[in-house]
């Protein structure tokens, strides 16, 4: 998939321009003036932020600089430099809060998977993510620029954000693989390593997969993902 082909209608984007209107609408009622220096400073950073959400949102990380965001947004950037530093601490924001929304829409989805079944819930599980991602394709965007294609200089910073989901999903695959009838050569310890790397490499694989095809819609690319997944759990030799 181009992240770059990604419309800037989606979901996500429509929701940032929601929350700027409210912004819009709440000084229009109460006026900038009588605005407290607080709530201006507040509201500068919530501008700045979902303008860097947006372009993050739409673009990999290479092809977005702090002069294309004041530029496309109208900020001036005496205003953006005043509160954020550099590309990287408004990438870091986003990255963050890619993980929460990933990790609150897993977390509530997720307690419809039942357990006893281990291949279909390993399976349910790792498309949870591909379904956030289908309905949210700008945060898609952002996390092939973060897991992906991460920048070598943030790598530390990204997996401690994402640290969290990662707790999570280990929590998930220790669960179900305790309902596993595993094979004799291999111990339970062995699975949970195997299926967490499988998670952290998904994408990559994915990607490579439907690189011939180039699927362009979700439902294309939730096919896709679902086959892989058959392929990674079940094998493809018959036994």
């Amino acid at each position: 998939m181009q992240p770059q082909r990604l419309s800037m209608k989606s979901s996500l984007f429509l929701w940032q321009r929601k929350a700027l209107n409210g912004q819009e609408n709440c000084i229009r009622r109460k006026g900038i003036r009588d605005m407290t220096q607080r709530e201006r400073q507040e509201h500068a950073k919530k501008t700045i932020f979902q303008a860097a959400l947006a372009e993050f949102g739409a673009q990999p990380y290479d092809t977005v600089t702090m002069d294309r965001i004041c530029s496309r947004h109208g900020i001036s950037k005496g205003m953006m430099y005043h509160y954020f530093s550099s590309k990287d601490e408004l990438f870091l924001l986003c990255v963050k809060e890619l993980f929460q929304s990933l990790q609150a829409y897993i977390q509530e989805e997720s307690t419809q998977i039942q357990k006893e079944n281990s291949h279909a819930a390993i399976r349910q599980y790792f498309m949870l993510r591909e379904r956030f991602f289908a309905r949210e394709p700008a945060w898609e965007v952002i996390f092939e620029s973060a897991m992906v294609h991460m920048p070598e200089h943030l790598r530390a910073d990204i997996l401690e954000l994402r640290r969290p989901v990662r707790e999570m999903n280990r929590r998930f695959l220790q669960e179900v693989i305790a309902e596993m009838s595993l094979r004799p050569a291999v111990k339970a310890e062995h699975a949970a390593r195997y299926l967490e790397s499988l998670e952290c490499v998904f994408r990559r694989i994915l990607e490579q997969y439907c690189a011939k095809d180039d699927p362009k819609d979700a439902r294309s690319m939730l096919a896709a993902a679902e086959e892989v997944l058959d392929m990674l759990l079940l094998g493809i030799l018959k036994r």
